[in-house]
């Protein structure tokens, strides 16, 4: 049984989320509902819940605000929103969850399965992560929270050398020659990674351009990596990679 706060400002999404939790989730037992950032605060902290489910638009203190004054920060939480705006980046940089308003029903079960089966095998650090990386400015995030088929990783993003494409799943290569097996698409990667350093130059291939030490000449041409790795570049791509890297 998993314990939860619902915290949102409108009366209307706490009453509809506490309805679909009641009627379909029954290994959820809501021990509070909060309809702001500060009575969330005594709440989180005094009950100490095991999930939480937060909106992030709220007045006066909005969700990220709240989570950066909790003294207990051991729960898996589950941001609801009805905006699709930059600071989806730093939810997803950190590995968390997030549903978008109006929440539908199926979402909202695989959301709790994800959160128990994460709180059964691993401690929650990216409640951590995200506050690190909401303190620094618009894509200048520090580390990143990638899921394995270990479990979850952090890694710093400027160890990234670059990344390779295996179907739905990304594979990582860091400049300490580890190599990460994650669950995650290229697309999603070329979306999330600040792209004044990272550059997709083919279907299957996002490289730091930090790490690019030499371009071979060809119809697309290749970069050769400091890690001595050699990748194609693509034939559509090229005039950008160039540009890229001052060329």
């Amino acid at each position: 049984m998993l314990k939860a706060i619902l915290v949102d400002d409108e009366e209307s999404s706490l009453s509809s989320l506490k309805e679909k939790i009641l009627r379909h989730c029954p290994q959820v037992k809501i021990i509070a509902v909060c309809d702001s950032g500060q009575r969330a605060i005594q709440a989180i902290d005094s009950l100490e819940p095991d999930l939480v489910f937060l909106d992030i638009e709220m007045p006066v203190m909005n969700g990220f605000l709240m989570l950066q004054h909790l003294e207990y920060k051991n729960f898996e939480l589950v941001f609801t929103t009805a905006y699709d705006h930059y600071a989806i980046k730093a939810i997803r940089f950190s590995a968390l969850d997030y549903l978008v308003k109006p929440i539908e029903i199926e979402e909202l079960k695989s959301a709790i399965h994800r959160a128990e089966e994460k709180r059964n095998i691993t401690p929650n650090h990216q409640l951590e992560l995200l506050i690190e990386n909401l303190t620094h400015k618009k894509n200048n995030y520090q580390r990143i929270a990638i899921p394995t088929t270990e479990g979850l990783q952090f890694i710093k993003i400027e160890d990234i050398i670059y990344l390779e494409a295996s179907v739905n799943y990304t594979y990582i290569f860091l400049k300490d020659k580890q190599k990460h097996l994650v669950c995650r698409t290229m697309k999603d990667f070329e979306e999330m990674l600040p792209p004044d350093n990272f550059l997709r130059i083919h279907n299957s291939y996002i490289i730091n351009k930090n790490f690019a030490d030499k371009y071979i000449r060809g119809e697309g041409g290749q970069v050769v990596l400091s890690n001595g790795t050699t990748l194609d570049v693509a034939k559509r791509k090229k005039a950008e990679f160039l540009k890229a890297i001052g060329y």
